[in-house]
């Protein structure tokens, strides 16, 4: 099973500012969005824990798996020194933790130089048309950022290097991202067209749940 997760609301989502790779906590409403949906896959199984580099997507692991039946620990797996450093020498202690990989191939799009203004006030400089279209085009580049398509591009390559071999192996999978990593991994599970994906609405704290049979992908529910 794989189950993607988009973190939960952020101050800025909540300030209605272009985010990106600005890396803010999750609000109030974030946090409370990360606890509920722990307890939506609290009785899954899970093997291992994917999410990006940002802190919204890391506090939601965490605080998700506070609820989870299992009582295991997120581990945050590093590189370098922090990772040699971060050594668990306890066999029995390992067996308590679930591994968490970080990558920034799951980090939300990079919107450029939008990163930091207000979407309403950038609607009444560029007009309506223009914002939309940064904002929900495949192709559409926003100053100085990515499009969709540059942002599923570097997502899907590391989804089916990474992470879809595991689920493939039979493997529970938790995923913990942002909506646009997570809309291109959806575009291939659900065989979607770019003009079907720009409309896949995933809310903060919505988990999307698929199986994978005999060689094809299935939307269930947690």
């Amino acid at each position: 099973m794989l189950i993607l997760v988009r973190h939960g609301k952020s101050t800025w989502n909540k300030k209605n500012i272009f985010t990106g790779w600005v890396d803010v906590p999750l609000s109030q409403e974030g946090i409370e969005e990360s606890i509920a949906v722990g307890k939506k896959i609290a009785r899954v199984p899970i093997a291992k824990i994917f999410t990006s580099t940002l802190v919204r997507s890391q506090m939601t692991v965490a605080l998700a798996f506070m609820q989870h039946e299992s009582g295991k620990t997120p581990v945050f797996l590093h590189t370098g020194k922090e990772g040699e450093w971060g050594k668990i020498y306890s066999a029995e202690q390992e067996k308590e933790t679930i591994p968490v990989v970080i990558s920034s191939s799951l980090n939300e799009r990079m919107y450029g130089e939008l990163q930091g203004m207000n979407k309403d006030e950038m609607r009444k400089k560029f007009g309506e048309a223009q914002v939309q279209t940064w904002r929900r085009s495949y192709d559409g580049l926003p100053p100085g950022g990515e499009s969709l398509a540059m942002t599923i591009k570097r997502t899907v390559p590391y989804f089916e290097k990474e992470i879809q071999p595991l689920v493939q192996k039979g493997e529970n999978i938790l995923v913990v991202a942002h909506g646009n990593s997570l809309r291109g991994i959806a575009m291939v599970l659900e065989n979607l067209t770019p003009d079907e994906v720009v409309h896949l609405e995933i809310a903060t704290g919505e988990a999307l749940c698929y199986t994978y049979e005999r060689g094809k992908w299935n939307k269930g529910h947690v």
